[in-house]
């Protein structure tokens, strides 16, 4: 197969730029962000650039960042370890009711979800008292937590146990889909929760005081950087690898709770999860070998796709989802996209569809069609087949997916 990716120049300065993104748009400032990324003087080889690219908080969305000897604090984000699960089950689509009401009730019932009292006492998005299979996984991660919280007590003060098992808002969701077979699978994405921000807060802000110290010029302040061997680099990798271990069971969890929940459910028949599952990151940074050479990698909004490794896909609310098999493709730093990306920004997305476009577009799916959720709508989105056309020598695709029901936060 030819490869599909096309090499630019930074219009300004050195660097180099592989992007996996023909036939679609790369908004212009966008373009921007990934110019001052690849001009660094620490990036190793090129920056890779996947087709939902598009314009993030301290980095480009749909970037891979490969780095010699520092990390980016901002590129990594403040979702540490967002990402996606998802989990076949034994059940047929014809197993499932003709009214999907009640299976989205009993996954909002089961899942804290949203957000309310602006986070605070009440919010329906967490635990008032979290529930033992989740104060019993929390024991599991606190002392290393508490460790990290007597180095920097700033990180005390973040939601913790009773964000565990937890979704959160904005483009998270729990998804039930029918593959391509007529499989039924539960699917879904979140992160870190507030714990994952704060310490991606507060260290996006000791890098920066550190190149204010050093009397170090970047061209976005959200590139400021921890050398190894700096004054807080070994720390933000022990808490990022902590987060990114709250995020993976945070998954985890809420996935054992939709089970327990439809297992309930009296429209349902007795079901089990099979074998096939995936639990994949598609905001953090790992230590990998690349081209001969240990290098940090920053994948912000891009997936792991290592030749054979199972990733994860999803579209829009109203798209196809896929679960997807690596090709291991080297210069890609063996990547994939970690969904169809933003078309519009939100604010966009709701001065230009109505409750309405949401109610058509999203058509034939339980979930919620309200103006809270019209910025999640299909239309603010790329074309998810046209993202998986532009890296068809990064992945294939092993099964295809469509909703059924959604639940947003």
């Amino acid at each position: 197969m030819p490869p599909t990716h096309e090499v630019f120049q930074p219009r300004h300065g050195p660097g180099l730029i592989k992007a996996w993104t023909r036939g679609l748009p790369i908004e212009d400032a966008a373009r921007a962000q990934l110019d001052n990324i690849a001009g660094l003087p620490f990036i190793h080889r090129w920056l890779a650039v996947m087709p939902d690219v598009h314009l993030g908080k301290g980095a480009t969305v749909g970037s891979v960042i490969p780095t010699h000897r520092a990390i980016i604090p901002a590129a990594v984000g403040v979702d540490l370890g967002c990402g996606m699960m998802a989990a076949r089950t034994t059940l047929t689509a014809s197993d499932l009711p003709d009214d999907l009401r009640g299976l989205r009730s009993a996954i909002e019932a089961a899942v804290p979800h949203g957000r309310t009292a602006n986070g605070g006492r009440g919010d329906r998005g967490a635990w008032g008292s979290p529930p033992d299979a989740v104060s019993a996984a929390w024991k599991g991660l606190e002392a290393e937590h508490g460790a990290l919280c007597e180095r920097h007590p700033a990180l005390r003060k973040a939601n913790t146990v009773n964000h565990l098992g937890t979704l959160g808002g904005g483009n998270h969701f729990i998804e039930v889909c029918i593959d391509e077979a007529q499989g039924v699978w539960l699917m879904l994405h979140s992160g870190s929760r507030g714990v994952g921000n704060r310490i991606g807060s507060h260290f996006i802000a000791l890098a920066r005081k550190e190149m204010e110290r050093w009397h170090i010029q970047l061209p976005d302040r959200d590139l400021a950087y921890l050398p190894e061997g700096s004054t807080h680099f070994g720390d933000y990798v022990s808490a990022v690898g902590w987060a990114q271990r709250f995020a993976r069971l945070n998954r985890e969890l809420m996935m054992q709770a939709v089970v327990g929940a439809l297992s309930a459910h009296s429209d349902l028949p007795e079901f089990t999860l099979t074998d096939l599952a995936v639990n994949c990151h598609h905001n953090y940074v790992n230590k990998e070998r690349h081209y001969g050479e240990d290098v940090w990698v920053t994948r912000k909004g891009a997936v792991s796709a290592q030749a054979g490794e199972l990733g994860i896909i999803p579209g829009s609310m109203g798209a196809r989802s896929f679960i997807v098999r690596g090709k291991g493709n080297p210069e890609s730093f063996c990547s994939c996209s970690h969904g169809a990306g933003r078309a519009m920004s939100r604010t966009e997305a709701r001065r230009r569809f109505t409750v309405e476009d949401h109610a058509r577009a999203t058509a034939g799916v339980e979930c919620r069609k309200d103006a809270d959720v019209v910025d999640e709508t299909p239309a603010a989105y790329k074309d998810i087949d046209a993202v998986m056309a532009a890296q068809a020598d990064l992945v294939e695709i092993a099964h295809t997916l469509k909703q059924v029901v959604c639940v947003k936060g």
